[in-house]
């Protein structure tokens, strides 16, 4: 397969999430609950390939866990939303809410959406946004092939994270799977870490 369909199949993908997240209504839900909604990921860099995963931080003050259990009510009223999970970090660093939503689009198919409902002001307060915007800014057309290939050729059931294609790539010049693999394997001996450029 040449880059070019490499870039078909994104455009595709992205293409198919923004319909998406329209049809579900979910940004809306929480703005319609007083949040400021901001669209983060693979989403927001262009950088979807296959992966049905649209990430989403939405922030409020004052939240407690009736609070965002309460919106999380609305959004699940829908009929499509077939799986809910929810992890409370209000208590941690994060100071966040973050909710799974399994949904199943008009045309059959299952997309995750992680909604992280983040204390406005605290410090992740738009880091995730920033962290997208410059690698969206710093990202070469052959960098970008490059993840976009490798995002394609990891099967389903490998978990290796978005921000960890970015950094193996940007920073690091991995450019197959065998490198990717032994990079990830490194990389998580590490302590963990946001990586921003």
């Amino acid at each position: 397969m040449d880059i070019e369909e490499f870039r078909q199949i994104a455009a595709g993908a992205q293409a198919d999430a923004h319909r998406v997240l329209a049809e579900s209504g979910m940004a809306k839900i929480w703005e319609n609950a007083g949040c400021r909604v901001n669209l983060i990921g693979s989403l927001r860099m262009g950088l979807m390939v296959s992966h049905r995963d649209i990430d989403l931080h939405v922030y409020s003050k004052g939240i407690t866990v009736g609070s965002s259990f309460a919106i999380a009510a609305k959004v699940t009223e829908n009929p499509k939303i077939i799986e809910t999970k929810c992890f409370n970090g209000l208590h941690t660093e994060e100071h966040c809410v973050a909710w799974h939503f399994l949904y199943k689009s008009d045309d059959g198919a299952v997309w995750q959406f992680d909604v992280i409902h983040i204390e406005e002001g605290s410090y992740y307060d738009g880091y995730f946004e920033k962290m997208a915007d410059r690698i969206s800014g710093i990202i070469t057309p052959e960098e970008r092939d490059a993840v976009l290939r490798l995002k394609y050729e990891t099967p389903e059931e490998e978990i290796i994270h978005g921000v960890e294609y970015y950094e193996a790539v940007i920073a690091d010049g991995v450019r197959t799977m065998q490198e990717l693999r032994l990079w990830v394997e490194e990389h998580r001996k590490k302590t963990p870490y946001y990586w921003i450029p």
